[in-house]
């Protein structure tokens, strides 16, 4: 628990029980009534995020949630590793462990249905006694198999309350029972009885009619498409998770003179500690020896590494690229940058109001109107004398063909078509929350490094002076380059490799931190570096070199100064490369609709430069993971709703802050979990199909959707007036089922617009 404002509170529950949005909902409400509580609860992640005056007890808000019908706790502390004893569960293990009764639900339903069904609707399957024999494989289905509806339906009646799970409830209940009926009192259970496909509208007294397939095909149905729902809510808590792993794992500290290797979580503010070229930095702190290149950009977009010496500050989790580093540790554990973007991620999720499915939310009006239609057509039929048996057929029948089968199928398989091409296409949707999304975006904020431009750095241009021959520059700085670990060196030369073949070996090498470096190559002696490096030795660049340097500068690209044998002779740029397919998403997404903005941590001539040549008109530079939070909250708060592009650390919390959040999947693991479409290829292209495939799949669903109530809606007055033949009824399910399912795969021929 937390303290904000004076005398107030906020506290994290846990939700258990829930089984659809209108559950979260329905929680929510009851906590925001109570006195001087604000609460917001997100069924995709189970949780609970509440604001309340200080008097009030967290027991109340708890007994809170349990008076409606669920579980609340307080979310257990993580323990940390320690070096004995036997080790808990993991989360993954015990995700599975949540899962596996749902599983085992699944795979009954689904063994037991399908013969069921077959038997149904094949007469030549209709053995002497097929009748008894369907019963008995449905008795466990309807029982064993939905009772997490049957349970969740009861709770919701206690508290005046319909979903969906009472509608299949009910619906499973009234087709099994009378099918008892049928069998034990009425002529189903007659040996060699068969259903024969009459395409008659006639009234019936429901005697000989059996309706065990709706029961059991209905459930492993639904059950399916619960099952593949909780497997993707496992996920909700993996951004966090992904984030945290980034830190190192072990540091090496220095303590009265000798180095130890500890628990990165042991370390404490004051600590000095080693980091050695390649090893990342353990926690946030101060440079007290040495200096180096620190690799940033996944924490702060910087797409250039950051030169640091003593008494600069660095990061936990960014990377050494240089040289040895001893580091005075400021902030450790919760207080640190990564922490704090790992609880930035968290409140953005927990902040996103909990989507409502538009089936809950038609089948709160529905399920009433539907069991109030089949109580008074058994009160109209028995008040006209009709008999009891007429009565609960017409009754009855109204429950069937109000149960929904195709509804159940409507969503799961626009879904499992729609993302299915969408993997085929290198695009990875998590869920049918994100669908909804789609629709509405009508602002895309992209990241600049690694998302608009490769992310890597580019030898892009070589400026020469008169005389001077472009491969003697390339394979000279490319040999001395090679030798040093500096990212920037590095792209030097692997850009002269790629033009001038293998590079000669330095006699000589010597690296200049800060400046540059030095050496022998081919008996030259070479410098490479900054403009200040070959100052210190000299040499002037000649005004063209200057020229050009100045301007590669003020475009934010890297200007490195080459000299040999007393002479300045090129200027090399090098800069984050835009990608050769960036220009085109940006006017594909124009022509969706949508307002690009480009938002990086990057400094502005670079980020202004990159936008012009993309095409974007709206810059935003040089802002923190923080900062990239509060635009998109300012944007949002303008009225916009905001998709987010990006592949970084920094842009985890914005990707999950955003209405719409898009993942490179080029990037780090932290982006791709915070984000609710993952773009495999990398490719900004593929954002402009995401949003185009989510929209068509999202259409498809409403479209099933609307079908799949509309043939239940037309037949209801025929159940009612007690002439729904079961045949007619049997194959008008049917029909939306296959319809439903026809319509989904539909989305099998969605194209890539550049394939």
């Amino acid at each position: 628990m937390t303290t904000t404002t004076p005398g107030t509170a906020q506290v994290e529950l846990a939700i258990g029980g829930m089984t659809c949005a209108s559950c979260a909902a329905r929680i929510e409400k009851k906590l925001n009534r109570m006195d001087g509580v604000e609460a917001t609860v997100n069924y995709a992640t189970e949780k609970a995020k509440v604001t309340f005056d200080a008097d009030i007890d967290v027991a109340a808000l708890i007994a809170t949630v349990e008076a409606t019908g669920y579980t609340a706790a307080e979310p257990q502390p993580e323990r940390p590793a320690s070096g004995g004893g036997e080790e808990g569960p993991t989360d993954e293990e015990k995700a599975d462990e949540e899962l596996r009764p749902l599983k085992q639900r699944l795979i009954t339903a689904v063994t037991l249905a399908v013969p069921v069904i077959a038997m149904a609707m094949v007469p030549a399957l209709q053995i002497e006694y097929w009748q008894w024999l369907s019963l008995t494989l449905t008795a466990p289905v309807v029982v064993y198999a939905a009772w997490p509806f049957h349970k969740a339906a009861w709770t919701n009646a206690k508290h005046g309350a319909a979903t969906m799970d009472t509608l299949i409830s009910v619906g499973t209940i009234a087709a099994f029972l009378w099918s008892l009926w049928a069998l034990f009192f009425g002529t189903a259970g007659t040996p060699g009885m068969t259903h024969a496909f009459e395409f008659t509208i006639a009234r019936t007294d429901g005697a000989g009619n059996i309706y065990l397939e709706a029961a059991a095909g209905v459930t492993a149905f639904i059950l399916a498409g619960r099952y593949f729902e909780a497997r993707s809510k496992r996920k909700a808590g993996a951004a966090l998770k992904a984030l945290m792993q980034l830190g190192a794992k072990e540091v090496t500290v220095l303590r009265n003179g000798q180095e130890v290797t500890v628990p990165t979580a042991d370390l404490q503010v004051g600590d000095r500690f080693l980091v050695r070229p390649g090893e990342k930095i353990a926690t946030d702190g101060t440079v007290v020896e040495g200096s180096s290149a620190v690799d940033a950009s996944m924490l702060t977009g910087e797409s250039v590494p950051v030169e640091v010496s003593v008494g600069d500050s660095v990061t936990g989790a960014t990377l050494n690229a240089g040289g040895r580093l001893v580091v005075e540790a400021t902030r450790v554990g919760s207080d640190t940058q990564l922490a704090r973007m790992a609880k930035l991620v968290e409140d953005a999720q927990n902040g996103k109001a909990a989507a409502q499915r538009l089936a809950d939310r038609i089948s709160a009006v529905f399920v009433p109107v539907v069991i109030a239609l089949a109580l008074g057509t058994l009160g109209f039929w028995l008040g006209t004398g009709q008999g009891l048996t007429a009565a609960f057929t017409a009754a009855v029948a109204v429950l069937i063909i109000a149960c929904p089968c195709a509804l159940g199928l409507a969503t799961p398989t626009a879904l499992m078509v729609g993302t299915g091409r969408g993997a085929q296409l290198g695009i990875l949707i998590k869920g049918p929350e994100v669908l909804e999304t789609t629709r509405k975006v009508d602002t895309i904020v992209l990241d600049k490094t690694g998302t608009v431009t490769t992310g890597r750095m580019t030898l892009i241009k070589v400026h020469t002076a008169e005389g001077v021959d472009e491969t003697d520059v390339l394979r000279l700085a490319g040999a001395l380059e090679h030798s040093s670990e500096h990212p920037i060196a590095q792209a030097v030369a692997t850009g002269a490799a790629a033009k001038v073949g293998t590079l000669p070996t330095p006699e000589d090498f010597a690296n200049i931190p800060g400046l540059g470096v030095q050496g022998v190559v081919e008996g030259h002696a070479v410098l490479v570096g900054r403009e200040k490096l070959l100052d210190e030795w000299a040499m002037a660049l000649p005004a063209d070199l200057k020229s050009a340097k100045d301007a590669a500068e003020k475009t934010g690209k890297t200007a490195i100064a080459v000299a040999w044998d007393g002479e300045a002779r090129a200027v090399l740029e090098v800069a984050d490369a835009v990608k050769e397919t960036s220009a085109e998403a940006i006017k594909r997404l124009r022509a969706l609709g949508l307002t690009p903005i480009l938002l990086t941590g990057d400094n502005k001539a670079v980020a202004e430069a990159v936008a012009a040549e993309v095409g974007i008109d709206e810059v935003i530079a040089e802002v923190m993971p923080q900062d990239k939070v509060d635009v998109v909250k300012k944007l949002q708060a303008e009225g916009r709703s905001v998709a987010m592009v990006g592949d970084g650390v920094n842009d985890a919390a914005a990707l999950a802050q955003a209405d719409l959040g898009l993942a490179m999947g080029t990037g780090t693991d932290a982006a791709i979990e915070a984000g609710d479409l993952t773009l495999v290829r990398g490719d900004l292209r593929a954002a402009a199909d995401a949003i185009r495939l989510s929209r068509k799949t999202l259409g498809t669903i409403r479209s099933n959707l609307f079908w799949a109530f509309a043939y239940n809606v037309a037949a209801l007055p025929l159940a009612a007036a007690g002439l729904l033949n079961p045949m007619i009824a049997g194959a008008a399910m049917a029909f939306s089922s296959v319809f439903v399912v026809g319509n989904s795969l539909r989305l099998r021929g969605f194209q890539a617009a550049d394939r």
